[in-house]
């Protein structure tokens, strides 16, 4: 294609509509990089960000969940509280993905529910961490976390041991060690922020 005449719909199909990214389309037309980037600021065809570009490039199929509204009650109250949990023990600053951290296995099969109910993700795309004390066995940790949670232990990342610091209530409340379950999606985590931001 002679890209000295580039249709501004051609250009729009494979940027804007097909998500290519510049230098994907400089080797389809057989031209510069330079030139796309002169073709897309000539038709005024908003550039997408780095963060953006690096996304669409981790996600070719699109956003790897998708956003389903509670249609009853019970389903409101489990919307609510996977919001709830994660205003309370989520990660919300940051460029990372999406993290939940706590001790308590009942309140992160619902947080994994809200996940599944909601946005509909595939728990067994999930990963975990479990950080434990160094008097607590590894494997019975796992064994514990991995029943609980209803997941592989394939999903989980080799445990953190730390060293204990003194006597303490810890071994009573955390006697499997805390875990931070993980689902890599920056798009994922600022839509469940900004929705939080909405009732605050």
């Amino acid at each position: 294609m002679k890209v000295s005449g580039l249709p501004k719909s051609i250009l729009e199909n494979l940027y804007t509509i097909d998500k290519k990214s510049v230098s994907q389309i400089s080797v389809l037309l057989k031209c510069s990089e330079n030139k796309i980037n002169y073709w897309l600021s000539k038709y005024k065809i908003k550039k997408r960000t780095i963060s953006d570009a690096i996304y669409q490039l981790k996600n070719p199929l699109g956003d790897p969940f998708a956003l389903k509204q509670p249609k009853n009650l019970k389903e409101g109250i489990l919307f609510g509280m996977g919001l709830g949990l994660y205003w309370g023990e989520g990660t919300k600053r940051g460029n990372g993905g999406m993290r939940i951290t706590n001790t308590d296995a009942r309140m992160l099969q619902k947080f994994i529910k809200f996940l599944e109910s909601f946005f509909g993700i595939d728990k067994n795309k999930l990963r975990f961490s479990i950080q434990i004390h160094h008097d607590i066995e590894i494997e019975a940790a796992l064994n514990y976390w991995s029943r609980e949670l209803g997941v592989k232990k394939s999903q989980f990342y080799k445990t953190l041991v730390l060293k204990s610091r003194g006597e303490g209530t810890y071994k009573y409340k955390s006697q499997y060690g805390v875990v931070i379950v993980q689902f890599n999606n920056t798009r994922l985590k600022k839509i469940i922020c900004n929705m939080i931001e909405n009732f605050s």
